[in-house]
């Protein structure tokens, strides 16, 4: 008789042998995209000389060999089970000049949301603390603004409450629209952690979205952000309109940065009446995942941010994000305006799907864990 423990260790074995293997299987035609791209990945590292037509085959590949082989490169990159928890407050709301024709703060569209002032210090400091008491460990703050230009007191305002935040040890991220040099300087003088400027497209469809802003602008103060040392906070939104192109050449820029940014979060439409995009259908679940599974491929040791649109999701829907993966959620009852999910619901699937709340990381870059550990962190987490 032959127990299951006899077969186990050398099925293991195999494995691993085969997450690290260079061998023909992975090169010969019967192989997907996915595949082959996903083996160099663990083997050499990131990368930032891809092409645009090598993520097109990556997010082309079917979409459950997508899944397995992004799901590979998590386990090799990071401790799979980790999930980072955020929470996004809109700390400025609405009367915003840009016409982002999804968002519903601005002032350009008829969507019944009135435009506030800037939160006060304690009102921040408040929700900053519930977040914390409820698990978050990155707090981000939001400010409906085209950029911080002759916004010198509430920019100040500003810093005192990163200051102040990062004192509770938490994470901070703030997104105030486009920075000049000197603002991201004083950011980081604060105790910023991440600074968020999506590119939310690619930039051929770009002008589609938003004309109010360039996409050179947004490049520029992602530029402005990392020479100031900050964290990169950079993704987008699918469901705009955008054809499989355009998800892909959003994917291509962020992957031929000079440095990959250190979080992406992958949007999904949330169609607001009012806004030009009220009527647009919801985005599938796998579209979903090949974001994802291919963000995670193609930018191993990004956290890839399950963002908005997650309400829409079911459990077993999540977790297959989770498996392409996806290493951070934002908690909390809204994202800036739109709904988000339920506390006790994500308290709820973080049991049942054993994952375990990350620690925030303070240090200047993402650390990721040692190849060995996340080898026998797989290995382990496989029984």
């Amino acid at each position: 008789m032959f127990s299951i423990g006899s077969f186990r260790r050398p099925l293991l074995r195999f494995t691993v042998l085969r997450l690290h293997s260079t061998s023909s299987s992975f090169s010969s035609s019967s192989c997907s995209a996915a595949a082959i791209h996903a083996e160099r990945t663990i083997r050499e590292g990131s990368r930032n000389d891809w092409t645009r037509d090598e993520i097109k085959s990556v997010y082309v590949s079917p979409v459950l060999d997508l899944l397995f082989h992004g799901a590979q490169v998590h386990r090799h990159a990071h401790n799979f089970r980790e999930v980072q928890q955020c929470t996004l407050l809109s700390i400025k709301t609405g009367g915003c000049s840009e016409d982002c024709s999804y968002c519903p703060q601005s002032s350009r569209y008829n969507t019944g949301l009135k435009a506030q002032r800037l939160m006060t210090k304690d009102a921040v400091l408040q929700a900053a603390k519930r977040a914390k008491d409820a698990g978050s460990t990155r707090f981000c703050m939001g400010a409906a603004w085209r950029d911080t230009v002759g916004r010198k007191t509430n920019f100040n305002q500003i810093l005192e409450y990163v200051k102040e935040i990062r004192d509770m040890g938490m994470e901070v991220c703030c997104t105030l629209g486009m920075l000049e040099k000197q603002q991201a300087i004083e950011l980081k003088k604060a105790g910023l952690t991440a600074y968020n400027h999506n590119l939310d497209t690619s930039r051929e469809y770009y002008p589609n979205v938003i004309t109010t802003r360039s996409y050179d602008e947004r490049l520029e103060t992602l530029q402005f952000v990392r020479d100031a040392g900050i964290n990169v906070c950079c993704g987008g939104i699918i469901g705009l309109g955008e054809a499989e192109e355009d998800r892909v050449g959003l994917l291509h820029t962020l992957a031929t940065l000079p440095t990959h940014p250190e979080s992406v979060p992958i949007n999904a439409l949330v169609a607001v009446k009012g806004t030009p995009l009220q009527d647009h259908k919801p985005v599938e679940i796998w579209e979903m995942i090949r974001m994802i599974a291919t963000a995670r491929i193609v930018m191993p040791k990004a956290m890839v941010r399950l963002s908005a649109g997650r309400v829409r999701f079911s459990m077993p829907e999540q977790a297959l994000c989770f498996l392409a993966g996806a290493n951070s959620i934002f908690t909390g009852e809204k994202l800036l305006t739109t709904p988000n999910n339920d506390f006790d619901a994500d308290q709820h699937m973080f049991k049942v799907l054993g994952l375990i709340a990350k620690a925030p990381s303070f240090e200047d870059g993402l650390a990721s864990i040692d190849d060995s550990e996340a080898c026998q962190e797989a290995i382990s987490g496989s029984g």
